[in-house]
């Protein structure tokens, strides 16, 4: 069977992918971002689109052919500089919906959410009225209904998760108290294989959850298996969720996709628990989901950067931005070092390219489609920096406040952030 899996290269997309490959299916994918996807799973026919700009049936036509089964994985969570919730959640579906009965398509297994608590957000009111379309549409097909998905690889919340887990001494948590319950993304694959094998039949519209501790208790267990001694939990206030998605909410603006995001705080402050239709099926607990992959150190690793990614991020943004602006502040006076190499002019002029060239790196740095590259331009500027004054003044690798020799463990942080840049 021909199936297309939307969103193949996510967190559930590529369990899903997995699992179904195992049954022999010839699977195609489709994301936006898939160069790491296409080398983990050469076998896969990919596709590289935006769903936001598959809004016709016309849009949609060329990832038809031949396709039996639609699996739709993708999603996005908040509207920010590379997602449009709207145009992905509800245009797209309604149009893929249009396609697939003129393609005579067998069926659409969905996962979605649980909507019915969506409190007026995009995330879910787009999921509610696509579901609503699938259902009136006379296509095939079985809507999953997941709960926080658990897995070997991390992804959004259960990143999040982990690295609150491994924080030292004390666990500050908002919203402690919520019932969480989760899910296994291998059971969210399994009940997709079992919805494209006929075993769930079609208008199946299921949750899936596991287990409903709190989310203190749930913060604990990751702990553990991480390793890591208890820590006491330091419950916050509600309150101090809203400056923390306000700062979450302008990285998003700048690409950047936290889970810490106003969407994610609102449906956590009411906590997440699935709803009276559930599969009819066990489900593996968020204990026997981490039992079942053992942690390694590259999960401890993992969990202890998380957090420490946005900071290295900013430290080294403002880092960029402050060096540059200093010089200013008396140009004449930071030219002085070219004044024996080159008349005043041209030291003034090199002075102010090279101090706006290092405000530029900072801030493309904080944009996050061109952070990769800023990363790479402080890396060669850095050394470039070095190259240049240690053939001008040499002498300054013995200066008592070493100017050249804390260019060094700055070169490092670019080389480790540039390191944890990938998000999947």
């Amino acid at each position: 069977m021909t199936i297309l899996i939307l969103g193949a290269n996510g967190f559930v997309g590529s369990a899903v992918l997995a699992r179904l490959a195992r049954d022999g299916h010839v699977l195609a994918g489709l994301g936006r971002d898939i160069a790491h996807a296409k080398n983990r799973f050469p076998s896969v026919r990919w596709h590289r689109a935006d769903l936001s700009g598959l809004k016709s049936v016309e849009d949609w036509a060329p990832y038809f052919d031949g396709v039996e089964v639609v699996v739709n994985c993708a999603g996005a969570l908040q509207d920010g500089q590379r997602d449009d919730v709207v145009a992905t959640q509800r245009d797209a579906m309604l149009a893929l919906y249009q396609a697939a009965r003129k393609s005579g398509l067998r069926l659409v297994v969905q996962i979605s959410a649980r909507t019915d608590r969506g409190q007026g957000l995009p995330f879910l009111s787009t999921k509610a009225e696509a579901d609503m379309a699938l259902a009136a549409s006379g296509l095939d097909h079985v809507i999953l209904r997941p709960a926080l998905v658990l897995g070997r690889n991390a992804h959004g919340g259960s990143a999040l998760l982990r690295a609150l887990a491994a924080l030292p001494f004390i666990t500050p948590l908002a919203f402690s108290d919520r019932r969480v319950e989760t899910v296994s993304v291998e059971d969210v694959a399994e009940c997709v294989h079992e919805a494209i094998e006929g075993r769930l039949p079609s208008g199946t519209d299921v949750d899936l959850a596991a287990d409903a501790p709190d989310l203190g208790k749930l913060v604990t267990l990751h702990r553990a298996w991480l390793g890591l001694p208890p820590a006491k939990t330091l419950a916050l206030p509600d309150a101090i969720a809203a400056p923390v998605s306000r700062l979450a909410d302008l990285a998003g603006r700048l690409g950047w996709r936290s889970p810490l995001r106003s969407t994610a705080m609102q449906v956590m402050a009411g906590g997440i628990a699935a709803g009276e239709t559930r599969v009819d099926r066990p489900l593996s607990s968020a204990r026997e989901t981490l039992a079942r992959h053992p942690a390694g150190v590259q999960d401890l690793w993992f969990a202890r950067l998380y957090l420490a990614k946005p900071v290295l991020i900013v430290t080294l943004a403002l880092f960029w931005i402050l060096s540059g602006l200093v010089p200013f502040l008396d140009l004449g006076r930071a030219a002085a070092h070219f004044a024996p190499f080159m008349p005043q002019a041209a030291a003034l002029g090199l002075t102010a390219a090279t101090s706006l060239l290092d405000i530029v790196l900072g801030l493309l740095l904080l944009w996050r489609p061109t952070a990769r590259i800023a990363l790479v331009g402080q890396a060669a500027l850095a050394l470039a920096y070095l190259a240049g004054g240690t053939l001008l003044e040499p002498a300054l690798w013995l200066d008592p406040l070493g100017p050249y020799v804390k260019v060094l463990p700055a070169l490092a942080l670019t080389l480790t952030t540039l390191a944890l840049l990938d998000e999947r």
